[in-house]
């Protein structure tokens, strides 16, 4: 008999990602530098439960539909939701807005093409460049989070934050490209 998705560790741990979302958020909207570090080190444990989840579900074998459609959701909910926060908080220059920007645009719209060529049994897999995407936008929100506890880091953000955006952009192309024979419906 299989067993409940929900009760697998390496799901509970996604889930709980995706909860945390909420204190993260609410304490960046205070606006209170104190609590800033308080929000880094929640966000901090939140980014690295994705590693976490991904090596004890293949540490346990605990693969599941479930988890295969969750984590995916919870590491573009802890990216958008603290991008939009970090905007409303003025974290972002009007420069800082634009790999923002692409970097929401992209975890939309990727997602979007996956489900319309999932109708068409055309899998796009994730690529490992994808993978250094997601880490990179971890890292880079992580430094945008640090820069009023540490003074001098706003050079180190920004680098960060435009090389998320730019390997979003890459990774996003990567698969529009991939897809675009299906989308055509040139592909046999």
């Amino acid at each position: 008999m299989a067993k409940n998705p929900l009760l697998l560790i390496p799901n509970q741990i996604t889930i709980a990602r995706i909860f945390a979302i909420v204190p993260i958020v609410i304490l960046v909207m205070t606006g209170d530098q104190t609590m800033r570090l308080v929000v880094l080190v929640l966000y901090l444990l939140a980014a690295a439960s994705d590693w976490l989840d991904g090596y004890l579900t293949r540490a346990w074998k605990q693969f599941s539909p479930l988890g295969r459609m969750l984590d995916p959701i919870a590491d573009k909910l802890l990216v958008g939701i603290l991008i939009a926060a970090l905007a409303w908080d003025g974290s972002f220059s009007a420069l800082d807005m634009i790999p923002a920007c692409a970097i929401l645009f992209r975890e939309f719209f990727i997602p979007g093409l996956r489900e319309f060529l999932g109708n068409t049994q055309i899998v796009l897999p994730v690529s490992k460049l994808a993978k250094w995407k997601t880490t990179t936008q971890l890292v880079a929100l992580a430094v945008v989070l640090l820069e009023p506890i540490v003074p001098g880091f706003g050079l180190i953000s920004d680098a960060l934050l435009w090389l998320a955006g730019i390997l979003t952009i890459w990774t996003g192309w990567d698969y529009l490209r991939a897809s675009w024979p299906h989308l055509l419906g040139e592909a046999t």
